[in-house]
This record gives C-alpha cells, structure tokens and sequence, in this order.
C-alpha cells in the first residue's frame, strides 16, 4: 500500500503516460533514459518498491523515494464461483474498496476490471448504481488491479484479454482510463494488444468520440433499449444523450479492418424483450458496423426484474440475426459469487 498522507506530495509513477513520464524524471534532475527503466520495473517486473531497482543506483532510488510513491491495492477477499470465475475485493489507500473479476476462457483469461469507486450512472438494473460515485480512481489503481491479479496467476501471460466493465462508467474517468489503458498497451511496458482490451460505456457521447481519436480500443455500448422511452426508465443517461446522439457518436467511431462495435443488450422480462424492442433495435443499428451480445438479466437489486425464458431470448436473437446482425446469447459466469454484469458492488464480499 501506499505511505500515507505525506504521498499527497509525492508523485504517483503509475499514473504518468510514457511522455509524462520522461518530462518527470528530468523535473527531478535525472536523465531521460530513467523513465523506460522505471516504467519497466513498475509494469514489467511488477516492483514493489523502489529498493528493487537494482540497475538504479542507491542515489536515485533515495531521490525516487523522496519524490514518489508506487500504486499498491490489497487484495482482501477473493471468491470463486463453481465455474472457476474469481472475484477480487480490492482495498485502496483511501479505505474505499472496488471488485475486479478474472474469467475463465477456453485457453486464456479475460480480466474485468473497475474505473470508479461505485458509479453516478443510476442504471436501475444494476447494483453499483445504488451506491453513487464515492471517486473515480487513478490510472495507477485501474493498472494496479491488472498487475495485482498477474501476481496472484501461475501463468500470469495467460492473462490476454481486459474489459473495462466493471464498477463504474470508464468515459466519465476519462482521462484517467486513457492514461491506463495506454500504459496496458505500451509495447515497453506491459504490452497487452489493444485488439485485447474493450472499454464499454453507457453512452457518454463526447467522449465516445474523443475515445475513438485518443485510443485504439474496442468499444462496447450498453444500449438494452431501441427506443428512447425504454432507455430512459432504465438507463438514466440517456436523459442527456439520447440514442440518435448515441449513434451517431458510434457511427463517427474509427473502425479499421473488420472490426466492429459491441452493443450490449441487457434482456429484462417484459421491459425490453418483446418481438417488437428486437425489430427496434434492428432498426436502430442499421448503417453500424454492430455486434450485439444479448445478456440474460442477472439477480439484481429490483427483486421484480428478472431474465425473461429462454425460448423467448432465442426468439429475440432470431429477429436480429433475420436483420443480418451477428447476435449471440452470452451466458454470465461467476453468478453464484455476485460477479456477473450488474452485479459488482464491493459490498458482498465484507460479509464473509
């Protein structure tokens, strides 16, 4: 963990970009070539402190401890679901706590990871919602959660994919986010492929667009309505930013090659899984390069919304893919240990 108080002066290495990076090093009168070698114990190595950098001479590693300070979050509880899904609760020099899920795939691991402590988005199907935004974390906390889970792995290269789906809405930490997500990328840091990274949002459409020009990746959106009178109920957001608005910021995001963005769509029984809602959503999409994954609502905290049958799902997949849409149904894992979409609240965890 961090030292404490008197890091309010120092600087936080893990939140710095490359370029931040090589300005800071000289700011503290070090030469400019400190900055890789920095950046290569902080997310290569995984140091933990400063006295690990041992091509670093005693001087600079005490000038180092004197200026900065190296993100830590602890890792308090860990849960792991029947079908091998883990959840983390992570703790953060603050006190505040947030949850990050790795998932099982058929030869790899995706990691699910937080940009908030708790979320201002208000989406009624979904639990972090009820807490509001307590913060939004740094870009040395949204990084730490990766590194964190890659000590705890056997085989920490396993881990290939992350989402930006966990407890809070990552565009509204924008700045933050980016800053991680390009460390995550950097080809002399971590090196994850940006083929290998999807942030999903609920819909900021300015900084959708601000994503696509600063950001090589994917984009996934929470859309879970074809109209603006269901979305509304549901998904407060879009109050300020409507699905015409949101569309086109989708339309306008920079897709190369055959890549295509993600909509996800939350079936709640008789909210928005009607024949009907599945030729809206048809209708809506069309002139975007769209992938739909059609996600069964989990338990969540309105006892009176529930996933509708499964037959009724097929159906609503087979209108879509009737409209030429790609359209699968995703199965949730870690239900059983609140780890699904919509159920992270870093709360259930402090119970056992």
């Amino acid at each position: 963990m961090k030292e404490g108080i008197q890091d309010k002066m120092k600087t936080d290495l893990k939140s710095l970009s490359a370029n931040e990076t090589i300005e800071w090093v000289k700011g503290v009168g070090l030469e400019p070539y400190r900055a890789g070698q920095i950046r290569q114990w902080l997310f290569q190595r995984m140091a933990t402190s400063f006295d690990e950098m041992t091509n670093v001479s005693i001087a600079i590693r005490e000038r180092l401890k004197e200026t900065a300070f190296i993100t830590r979050i602890g890792k308090i509880k860990t849960l792991v679901s029947e079908d091998t899904t883990e959840k983390y609760l992570f703790k953060l020099d603050d006190g505040s706590l947030i949850e990050s899920v790795l998932i099982p795939e058929k030869d790899h691991f995706t990691l699910c990871i937080s940009s908030q402590v708790g979320c201002a988005m208000g989406c009624t199907f979904c639990h972090t919602a009820r807490q509001g935004l307590k913060r939004n974390l740094t870009a040395g906390e949204i990084i730490e959660q990766v590194i964190e889970t890659q000590r705890g792995m056997a085989d920490p290269d396993k881990l290939t994919n992350i989402v930006l789906m966990g407890m809070g809405e990552p565009l509204a930490n924008y700045d933050a986010v980016v800053t991680a997500i390009n460390n995550l990328i950097d080809q002399n840091t971590i090196s994850f492929s940006h083929r290998k990274i999807t942030l999903s949002t609920s819909g900021i459409v300015p900084n959708i667009i601000r994503l696509g020009k600063d950001s090589p990746v994917n984009l996934a959106v929470s859309l879970n309505a074809g109209d603006d009178e269901t979305r509304n109920r549901i998904m407060p957001i879009n109050k300020t930013y409507n699905l015409k608005s949101l569309i086109a910021a989708c339309k306008q995001f920079p897709l190369p090659n055959r890549k295509m963005i993600t909509f996800e769509y939350i079936l709640i029984n008789g909210v928005n899984d009607s024949p009907g809602d599945a030729l809206k959503v048809a209708k809506l999409l069309r002139g975007v390069r769209a992938k739909i994954n059609l996600i069964p609502l989990n338990p969540g905290p309105d006892p009176s919304m529930c996933a509708p049958s499964w037959d009724e799902m097929v159906r609503f997949q087979d209108i879509l893919a009737e409209n030429q849409y790609t359209v699968i149904i995703r199965k949730s894992k870690g239900q059983d240990i609140l780890a699904a979409c919509g159920q992270l609240s870093a709360k259930e965890l402090t119970q056992f």
